[in-house]
């Protein structure tokens, strides 16, 4: 049964009304116990309204007092207690619904988003997707986007350092544990690395350990992101939802570029965690 929770409407010169609503098993529920008590909103200072409400909102979920699959009241009510605008209320929700903290069903109304497991990952570590994960006791798979051999762009060829007209291994996969997106992986390799693209297991170093050209050091670039169409359509997000763009540059023991690796991933899913210490401040003072 979906929960819903309703406003008592103040009429001038009038006590207070409870609203009752019959569900779909034709049980009736009042307003008591609704997430806003008796009392007017008290939206956190600071900013635009729409943004104090949207806070309001997020304050709510994490404490628990909504939860995930529950509705939200109407634009209407939600517009009475906070005592702000529709168009206020509107605004909120069309920013949490980006955010994919609410979800909007046509017909139905407005709901609390299921909530997404995070997942950690370490910035000072060279590892693969698949090695990263197992390490946390999580099942991940990889549904193949593509896998080939093409004549290489200008920018892979100055990056990879190939030689005029070589060609370049392409992958993409999209990451998911369960059933659930995590990201999207498109990697670049020279051919002559990876001459049979369709050969990868699993894990894409693990296959490259064999012959001995797995990537010993790499640069990471990180930004955020609003993902585009596609990808969303992908990872299962609304358009324009925030995301991370990830870009990795890998090198062999040599000082080769062995990997032009360029990801999307979900916002709401991952956070890159990084240990930072104490530099020596001696270490660049003069003698």
């Amino acid at each position: 049964m979906v929960r819903y929770w309703y406003c008592a409407l103040m009429a001038r010169a009038a006590p207070i009304i409870s609203v009752g609503i019959v569900l779909a098993e034709g049980n009736v529920t009042d307003q008591s116990g609704n997430m806003f008590g008796d009392s007017p909103l008290v939206l956190p200072v600071g900013g635009p309204l729409y943004l104090q409400l949207k806070r309001w909102i997020e304050d709510a979920i994490k404490r628990g007092t909504i939860k995930p699959g529950d509705a939200l009241p109407s634009e209407r009510d939600l517009a009475l207690r906070a005592d702000v605008s529709r168009v206020t209320v509107r605004k909120a929700v069309q920013q949490l619904v980006q955010d994919g903290v609410l979800v909007q069903r046509h017909g139905s109304g407005t709901f609390v988003a299921a909530q997404t497991p995070r997942v950690e990952q370490s910035l000072s570590q060279l590892t693969s997707f698949t090695e990263d994960m197992a390490r946390r006791g999580m099942s991940v798979r990889a549904e193949w986007l593509d896998r080939g051999v093409y004549a290489a762009s200008p920018e892979e060829t100055v990056i990879l350092g190939l030689s005029s007209g070589e060609q370049v291994a392409r992958i993409a996969r999209l990451r998911l544990t369960g059933d659930m997106p995590l990201a999207i992986e498109r990697a670049s390799l020279s051919a002559s690395v990876l001459p049979e693209p369709t050969e990868i297991g699993d894990s894409l170093y693990k296959y490259l350990d064999r012959f001995g050209v797995r990537p010993v050091r790499a640069i990471q670039r990180i930004r955020a992101a609003n993902i585009a169409e596609a990808d969303a359509h992908l990872l299962q997000v609304p358009v324009g939802s925030a995301g991370l763009h990830i870009e990795r540059i890998s090198y062999l023991a040599t000082g080769r570029v062995i990997e032009l690796t360029r990801s999307i991933y979900r916002g709401d899913t991952y956070d890159f965690v990084a240990e930072l210490r104490l530099g020596d401040p001696s270490a660049g003072a003069k003698p």
